[in-house]
């Protein structure tokens, strides 16, 4: 009897994305099957820049996939930020999507994130089909940021991940007993070499020192800081290299964030007796690592800090989390876990220069890194990990240390839990319904005959 034939449909948003899915179709995490890349573009104004397969290096990557297509040219005139099919047009959409996509069997969906459009559009599009969801940065190990549908947890079968951090499992879609699987870092890196040799970089043949790199992100646009904040955060980071002693330092913009800092950039530096150079280019900072390894990478959180330093073996430093710390509200926001993992388990560069070692070791992780985060996102949502109440409760009574750099009283307080000078004030929340019933439901289709 002849298999049905499958097509698995690839929705990335980032080049990043992209190359870590060809990295998981390397590694034979997607068997060989027809694939159909989806690209989506997010921009405000899509028509206005440049498409990802326009990019520096996408040739690359084009050859895992049998199609490339247009998310964007599919749903116009709307935008894949904000398009969710109607009901009513269920039907219709099934039929247009299938026809043009020429799917004549079973589908499988490859997601970046199924709380969001446009996973959330194309599952009902694609009902009863598998999903498989991708996380490629430090988020995928925090807790899942809101209730999902019972139809959207039962068809994810598996969370992939980039191994940042050895011997932490994620809490992504884990309340729903969703599996995750580490992803294969040599195949990563293999796959940001031939990025990296299409876009025709090269080493940069020079007797000098290679320069320190900051690398930028985007606090401001998401309203962690004030655009001067994070300007001034960025001054500090180059004015710390040079006093350091890094003559040569390189910059990378974050692709969502405008030039205006370029020259407050360029006269602290020079200030300093250092000069500043400018990465351009969208493409992503591990192609450029590929070729010419920085002697530093200096940023506050960013997942090119991991990738730095777990692929790479670059030294890797942070600077302004504790602002970060303080600053993220509400308590739930997704970067928590991330702005914890770079705060305790990366050296922190001082304005004076100098380097303090990591809070937690990387021989310590599995003692000390993996209760703190399994703590951090029970308090993040409560409701979800009934069954990290008991070990997060110890964790916090025998808590010694700053207790406010990664908790905060009035919700140890309000979660009936105690630690040193909080007392509790109410009772812990019970696991919602839904999420409840989404468990049940994973089980029964676990053990129902295949």
């Amino acid at each position: 009897m002849t298999a049905p034939h499958l097509t698995q449909l690839f929705a990335v948003t980032r080049f990043f994305g992209a190359a870590s899915l060809c990295a998981s179709i390397d590694s034979g995490e997607f068997g060989d099957h027809h694939r159909i890349l989806l690209v989506v573009d997010n921009a405000t104004e899509p028509e206005a820049v440049p498409s990802l397969t326009e990019a520096a290096g996408f040739e690359a990557l084009r050859s895992r996939f049998h199609e490339i297509v247009s998310y964007n040219e599919l749903i116009w005139p709307n935008h894949p930020s904000h398009w969710q099919p109607r009901n009513n047009d269920l039907p219709m959409l099934r039929r247009m999507f299938r026809s043009h996509l020429g799917l004549e069997g079973e589908v499988e969906l490859v997601l970046e994130s199924v709380q969001v459009p446009p996973a959330r559009a194309l599952m009902p599009l694609f009902p009863g089909s598998p999903v498989t969801v991708y996380a490629d940065g430090l988020m995928s190990y925090g807790p899942t940021r809101d209730t999902l549908p019972l139809e959207t947890v039962t068809a994810v079968e598996r969370v992939l991940h980039l191994d940042l951090v050895p011997g932490l499992a994620p809490l992504l879609l884990s309340e729903y007993e969703v599996p995750s699987r580490p992803g294969d870092g040599t195949a990563f890196r293999a796959v940001m070499a031939e990025v990296a040799e299409q876009a025709g970089l090269r080493p940069q043949i020079s007797e000098e020192t290679p320069p320190a790199l900051v690398l930028g992100q985007y606090l401001s646009a998401l309203g962690f800081l004030t655009p001067e904040e994070e300007t001034e955060l960025e001054v500090r980071m180059v004015r710390a290299c040079a006093r350091a002693g890094h003559r040569r330092i390189a910059f990378k913009a974050h692709p969502a964030s405008g030039a205006e800092a370029r020259a407050a950039l360029v006269t602290a530096a020079e200030a300093a007796g250092s000069r500043l150079e400018f990465v351009e280019g969208s493409l992503p900072i591990e192609a450029y690592y590929e070729v010419s390894r920085p002697a530093l990478v200096v940023s506050c959180f960013s997942t090119a800090l991991s990738t730095a330093s777990r692929f790479y073996g670059v030294p890797v430093a942070t600077m302004g989390t504790e602002i970060l710390l303080e600053r993220l509200a509400p308590y739930e926001n997704s970067n928590r876990v991330p702005v914890t993992i770079a705060d305790t388990t990366m050296p922190r560069l001082l304005d004076s220069g100098e380097t303090v070692p990591p809070v937690i070791t990387e021989d310590r992780y599995e003692k000390d890194l993996v209760p703190l985060i399994r703590a951090v996102g029970y308090c993040m949502q409560a409701a979800s990990y009934p069954q990290l109440r008991d070990e997060t409760a110890e964790y916090l009574r025998d808590y010694d240390g700053d207790l406010l750099r990664h908790f905060k009283r009035k919700r140890i307080s309000a979660l009936g839990l105690t630690a040193p000078g909080v007392r509790p004030s109410a009772q812990p929340r019970e696991a919602s319904v839904p999420r409840r019933l989404a468990r049940r439901a994973r089980s029964l289709l676990r053990a129902r005959p295949s």
